[in-house]
């Protein structure tokens, strides 16, 4: 998938993903995308709540052993 900032919150623990993550859609203008990668297990229950309460969407979520990998659309 195409994005347009990428996030780097690897080794980072919660809330400092989501911290990040709001900031750099704050940064960013309506529609455009941007990619997280997180080390934190809890980061998928973290950022299915943060889009719900944000509005801005979570367009997929995916995970290896290691990281997971966020894609979110700006509101």
């Amino acid at each position: 998938m195409e994005f347009d900032k990428e996030l780097d919150a690897r080794g980072l623990h919660c809330p400092l993903p989501i911290l990040k993550a709001k900031k750099a859609l704050a940064e960013m203008t309506s529609g455009q995308i941007l990619r997280v990668v997180a080390t934190d297990k809890g980061s998928v229950r973290d950022f299915q709540a943060f889009s719900k309460q944000t509005g801005n969407e979570l367009l997929s979520h995916s995970a290896d052993e290691r990281e997971f990998i966020f894609f979110m659309k700006r509101k």
